[in-house]
């Protein structure tokens, strides 16, 4: 096996820990997620660091991820750096640790800095949005934002936004960063970004009426195109049997 860390500058005191991941990982720690991949939570010096270690790849993607792109854990690494380039909160990137084995990709992990947010957009998924609507036009307008930046997260998934706020200041942060897209967003694009949240059919007609505002567009395309899009993600999880472990039906 053979081990290579790219450590951020700023964590060089981290060094020790940050090395011995791979091999304290499965022993060390607390787990607060675990299905493909596991994320833990570790405390280092008084700060809480948090490190995903993604899932062994099948072997095209060992070999793709060896020779030809960027391994998950790369991309998490390179694209936190560039977020915070933008202005766009994402946990502070710590170091990315690559372990091969007969010269291949074998494991890889993220290494960052714990989010300090509470919550994420999971909380829409059930009940009234009555007295929320103001998180949803900031998380619109954020939304529009991230896209007149151009930056296209491609799993704007519930649990990858977190936030947080105090009365009506809200602020948002994103995470499971591995899948983005930097370069023009279109309108129409924009509005196909809100498919995978969950929630009620008022909460995405309100979504795409502060996004279309945000970006200085006719508001009724904006929602047709949203709803669409919604109906046919959630139709096409359906069929593949593809639907969140914990979810008992498709969304009203």
């Amino acid at each position: 096996m053979k081990n290579e860390t790219v450590l951020n500058p700023r964590f060089q005191a981290f060094d020790s820990f940050v090395r011995s991941i791979p091999d304290t990982f499965d022993r060390e720690g607390l787990t607060i997620y675990k299905q493909r991949n596991e994320i833990k939570v570790f405390e280092v010096a008084g700060i809480a660091i948090n490190v995903k270690r993604y899932k062994k790849p099948h072997l095209l993607n060992r070999i793709a991820y060896t020779f030809f792109r960027p391994s998950k854990a790369e991309r998490s690494y390179h694209y936190a750096f560039r977020l915070q380039e933008l202005n766009i909160d994402t946990p502070e990137p710590v170091a990315c640790i690559l372990i091969k084995k007969n010269g291949l990709l074998h494991l890889s992990y993220y290494v960052s800095r714990q989010a300090p947010y509470k919550h994420t957009m999971y909380e829409f998924g059930r009940g009234s949005i009555a007295g929320r609507e103001f998180i949803l036009q900031a998380f619109a307008g954020y939304t529009a934002r991230l896209h007149e930046a151009g930056i296209y997260h491609r799993d704007y998934s519930p649990g990858n936004i977190l936030f947080g706020h105090e009365k009506e200041e809200v602020r948002f942060c994103l995470v499971d960063i591995n899948r983005m897209r930097f370069g023009p967003v279109s309108v129409g694009k924009g509005c196909a970004a809100f498919a995978r949240l969950w929630g009620p059919e008022p909460m995405f007609r309100l979504l795409a009426e502060y996004y279309a505002k945000a970006r200085g567009v006719a508001v009724e395309p904006c929602v047709r195109r949203t709803l669409y899009c919604r109906r046919r993600f959630w139709n096409a999880s359906l069929r593949r049997g593809n639907l969140p472990f914990d979810w008992d039906g498709p969304p009203a």
